[in-house]
């Protein structure tokens, strides 16, 4: 359903109902419902296929909101709040005790966003609570980046997917936690790492990893049902059954399918576009994507991230 006054206000009172609806963030689409209803939320993870072990994001239209998912916000965290929100930063904060347990995944803590879609912030202040919401895709495959990546994976699950159009940032959001202190991050995201660093003036530390405590800490996740392979430049021989994306500039051997992230060379461009051409390649029922890494700085470690978890293998 196309996104206006009237589709947000039936998708609101689907919410209120205890249903599920699919909905545009200015990363991915997300699938939500209400944040403090444990069974909205069990549906969550029944469409998905997703494991009770993975934490879902709650979203919020007000940064006021906080304070009734969290026991408390350190003045280092109002300021990352302060810089950041709304946009794609989610933060991992103590929980208050309203938090259901299966949205947190019995985790003590929880995970908090405001995005800077408006179609987002309009259907939480609709809803009149917190979304609970994680990308819109079945469990470790590709993000969706249109409404109708949502439909072709989830096909009927969601009680109603809001169509907004392509999202803007095309990857999901950075996770940061903040701990006795001190700024880890678990997952590179559509706001980059060392842009948070310089204007925040902190330093994110990279924690080993342990137990997952966010979503998109897998080792093989966001994936595309095809083979993904990782070349350095163009050595392949041409595949006229497999995918070439390319960074800046297309392979001249012959490909099924060969696209660039970005002609300009621009990371933003790429990120946009790379979950999106995924999707394409999946729709032709390509079985192997060469896949080049872009440069890895700024938004880079986070693109690069999603190839490296897209090539991974199992386990």
């Amino acid at each position: 359903m196309k996104v206006s006054n009237k589709s947000l206000k039936t998708a609101a009172k689907i919410l209120k109902k205890g249903g599920v609806v699919a909905f545009p963030t200015e990363t991915v689409y997300g699938l939500g419902a209400c944040a403090f209803d444990s069974k909205a939320a069990a549906k969550i993870f029944k469409i998905k296929k997703r494991p009770f072990f993975d934490p879902l994001i709650v979203h919020i239209c007000d940064k006021s909101q906080l304070s009734i998912l969290s026991l408390e916000i350190p003045p280092k965290v109002k300021r990352l709040t302060d810089l950041f929100w709304p946009g794609p930063l989610t933060l991992i904060l103590k929980k208050k005790e309203s938090v259901p347990d299966i949205v947190t995944a019995g985790l003590n803590t929880v995970a908090v966003r405001m995005p800077s879609c408006q179609i987002s912030l309009k259907l939480i202040k609709e809803a009149g609570f917190p979304i609970a919401a994680p990308s819109a895709n079945l469990f470790s495959r590709i993000s969706p980046v249109r409404a109708s990546h949502v439909k072709n994976q989830l096909k009927n699950g969601p009680d109603l997917i809001l169509d907004g159009g392509k999202t803007l940032k095309g990857l999901e959001s950075t996770i940061i936690k903040f701990e006795k202190g001190k700024f880890y991050i678990l997952r590179e995201g559509a706001l980059p790492s060392d842009k948070i660093e310089k204007k925040a003036k902190i330093k994110l530390i990279k924690p080993k990893q342990a137990k997952i405590t966010a979503p998109g800490m897998l080792k093989k996740h966001y994936s595309p049902k095809a083979e993904v392979i990782i070349v350095k430049g163009e050595k392949e021989a041409g595949d006229l059954r497999a995918a070439y994306i390319a960074f800046k500039k297309l392979p001249l051997k012959n490909f099924k399918y060969k696209k660039v992230l970005s002609s300009k060379g621009c990371l933003e461009e790429a990120a946009a576009n790379l979950f999106d051409f995924f999707h394409e390649t999946e729709k032709m029922k390509i079985k192997k994507i060469y896949v080049e890494k872009v440069p890895h700085k700024g938004l880079g470690k986070a693109i690069n991230d999603r190839i490296i978890r897209a090539a991974a293998k199992e386990g």
